[in-house]
């Protein structure tokens, strides 16, 4: 039988102004949409998994809109429930050479924000899964979002599915009376594996990388070996946690890698990628986690091409425009196997 995952977080409608124009430039701004667990799914239906998001669409044409945008990707939507008055939304600025990316939320009293403990019949949404995935942007989000994250999580639990975290630190939105250092331990002690970027676990737990800035975009793989042991010391849970790593020489000039380590033995860093220029960076975090999902659920003992893979499918999002990471299983496998020439294919 073949079994799904399910991503369960906000998606929201991004508004960019073309040509790299700043916001003050703009005299129309590109429609599309998009959010972290969101993006997880599309990239796991284009390898060809199946992939159910889980989210609170606003019941109206904006509504009707982003559902049929998710669909087109083959998606399965029919767990999304209805409701609220709003879509939330997201303003980003790209940025390119020393000038960053700029974003402005705006998602307060979202149809999704509102989302209270109870709308959601897990136990249906569950129904041949085997896997679980949601990302710390959700709890941040509100408390009733943070609340119904929890009721997610434990229901998964109670029917011994894989649950993945993304830590996915985002300090502009938490702002509804808690902090992610108070709310975020009790989802990961629940959880099998996480996942995070080269600053979440110092930001949500404190725990930071010796010897590292990240500022300078100066990251070293042996360096986060040490995070994801503490990580594993607070929650013993944890089977597997993978860490991205991004050296950021420029807005349009990074380079990627990352790090992976198992309970049960061993470390695995990935080759690095130099990514010049960037196209979009937006979404390279979950483009990273939707390919380690599929790797690891493909190939559960081969952690380290599950790396590679979620690596290597992640870098390739950098020449995407939008959220989705628009590529397919034999294109990630190419990258893989060497051909990084971005020659033309005819």
């Amino acid at each position: 039988m073949t079994t799904t995952v399910v991503t369960f977080g906000e998606i929201m409608l991004r508004l960019q102004p073309p040509s790299f124009q700043r916001f003050i430039q703009a005299r129309s701004l590109d429609v599309i949409y998009g959010g972290g667990e969101a993006n997880v799914a599309v990239t796991l239906a284009n390898f060809g998994a199946r992939a159910r998001f889980v989210t609170r669409l606003p019941a109206h044409d904006i509504g009707e809109a982003c559902l049929a945008y998710l669909r087109q990707f083959n998606v399965d939507c029919s767990h999304i429930i209805r409701g609220g008055d709003r879509l939330g939304i997201y303003f980003i600025e790209a940025g390119a050479a020393q000038r960053g990316s700029k974003v402005i939320y705006d998602r307060a009293n979202s149809s999704f924000a509102t989302i209270k403990p109870g709308m959601i019949n897990w136990g249906s949404v569950f129904t041949d899964v085997d896997w679980f995935h949601f990302t710390g942007i959700t709890p941040a989000v509100s408390q009733g979002a943070a609340e119904t994250c929890l009721e997610a999580v434990k229901a998964a639990k109670a029917q011994g599915i894989t649950i993945s975290c993304d830590l996915n630190y985002r300090k502009n939105l938490w702002k509804w009376g808690k902090t992610a250092s108070e709310v975020m331990p009790e989802l990961v002690e629940n959880c099998d594996i996480a996942i995070g970027n080269e600053e979440d676990a110092e930001k949500v737990f404190g725990i930071k990388a010796p010897e590292v800035d990240v500022q300078a975009g100066k990251v070293s793989a042996e360096s986060y070996q040490y995070v994801a042991e503490k990580l594993a010391e607070r929650f013993p849970n944890l089977k597997t946690i993978a860490i991205t790593l991004r050296g950021s020489r420029s807005a349009s000039h990074n380079t990627w890698s990352g790090v992976l380590w198992q309970r049960n033995g061993g470390f695995f860093t990935a080759p690095t990628f130099d990514i010049l220029p960037i196209i979009d960076r937006v979404g390279g975090g979950d483009a990273f986690a939707g390919g380690l999902i599929y790797a690891l659920r493909e190939k559960s003992s081969d952690p380290a091409y599950a790396l590679r893979f979620a690596v290597a499918a992640s870098c390739l999002k950098h020449s995407i425009i939008g959220d989705f990471n628009l590529v397919s299983k034999s294109e990630v496998e190419a990258i893989l196997a060497g051909d990084t020439s971005g020659r033309v294919s005819r």
